[in-house]
């Protein structure tokens, strides 16, 4: 649930796109600088974060992070100033990055290192990204920009939601003795192919979550409600994508998984823009659940199979709107990380 409260401003920036367009004329191209300015920071700070919580243990992040990722989001649509504005969602990207690591690092312990556990816990993200259109659709569209205040009240009961799993992590690891994390070899350009893959998928995702509203709008008559449901859609066929994903990694490696299903994203994305007519939803559906379910598996690659040179949070990223970032595995003073599984390696 906490997930949930923090991965709906990542959906809410672009839900409130069409509102800017609406409401302050922007273009497409200024309109989606506000969706860059949430990601691009996000990308950039979520490493940092992540070396931070591999070192230390930072559960107070958690509620911390989620206060800041709203606050970001309800002064987004207060001030007409298009910087000011740029400033505010930036603000909620730095919230955002800031919990994937630590919320990362708090799932593998939870969950013992089980694919389908962190599955689930990506899903918590898919319904905070899934209610996103429909929460910014019934706030600002009633009272329009001037109402995103109200949109803070997700992260209040995330951040509440949050303070046992703080108490509860404080009192675990102080109880619990310091394990290191074993040596082992260098796999860079392993590496590198886990993380280019993270980069595409995310160019993809950010992609169509910033226009697939107008694009249905204009597709299927213009109306409000087509391109809120379009947008929905991606963002729920998320859930299906992560919980699904966690379950085939029980029966194939998390390579092979995440090379079929992109292979099928492929296809779903050209009918997303070919196939005329309602039936878009229904690519739109496939696209997302197609990105979703290497998701969480690229997560606990990145996790257990890092490069020795880097820091173990560099592991691919958590969090759909950083393309290049990377969250925290579990750190010096949380269990030791499963081995590497042979499977993981991406040769071609």
């Amino acid at each position: 649930m906490g997930h949930a409260c923090v991965d709906i401003y990542q959906g809410a920036v672009a839900a409130l796109v069409p509102f800017f367009i609406a409401e302050r004329a922007y273009s497409f191209a200024v309109a989606s600088g506000v969706v860059l300015a949430a990601s691009l920071l996000s990308s950039v700070v979520q490493p940092v974060f992540g070396a931070l919580t591999d070192r230390h243990a930072m559960p107070w992040l958690l509620p911390v992070s989620t206060l800041l990722g709203g606050v970001g989001i309800a002064l987004s649509g207060l001030s007409g100033s298009y910087p000011l504005t740029l400033v505010f969602v930036a603000i909620s990207g730095i919230g955002v990055a800031a919990y994937h690591p630590e919320s990362a690092r708090v799932a593998r312990i939870a969950g013992q290192g089980s694919h389908r556990a962190m599955g689930w816990f990506s899903t918590g993200g898919n319904i905070g990204f899934a209610l996103a259109p429909s929460m910014v659709a019934a706030v600002v569209g009633a009272g329009g920009l001037r109402w995103t205040p109200l949109l803070v009240l997700p992260a209040l009961a995330g951040a509440v939601l949050c303070l046992p799993v703080v108490r509860g992590l404080q009192r675990m690891e102080a109880a619990a003795p310091r394990r290191t994390v074993p040596a082992g070899s260098d796999d860079t350009a392993a590496f590198l192919k886990l993380s280019l893959a993270v980069v595409f998928r995310s160019i993809a995702f950010i992609g169509l979550s910033t226009f697939i509203s107008l694009y249905a709008r204009q597709r299927l008559g213009g109306s409000q409600a087509a391109g809120t449901a379009a947008l929905s859609v991606l963002y729920l066929g998320g859930a299906i994508g992560s919980v699904l994903g966690g379950s085939l990694a029980t029966r194939w490696d998390r390579v092979t998984v995440s090379r079929w299903s992109y292979l099928i994203t492929t296809t779903a994305i050209a009918g997303v823009v070919w196939v005329p007519g309602p039936v878009i939803y229904l690519f739109v559906a496939l696209t997302s659940v197609g990105l979703y379910v290497p998701f969480s598996l690229q997560v606990t690659l990145g996790q257990d199979c890092p490069p020795v040179s880097a820091p173990p949070a560099g592991s691919p990223s958590a969090s759909p709107s950083a393309s290049a970032a990377w969250p925290a595995p579990p750190s010096a003073a949380s269990p030791t990380p499963p081995p590497c599984a042979p499977p993981w390696r991406l040769s071609c």
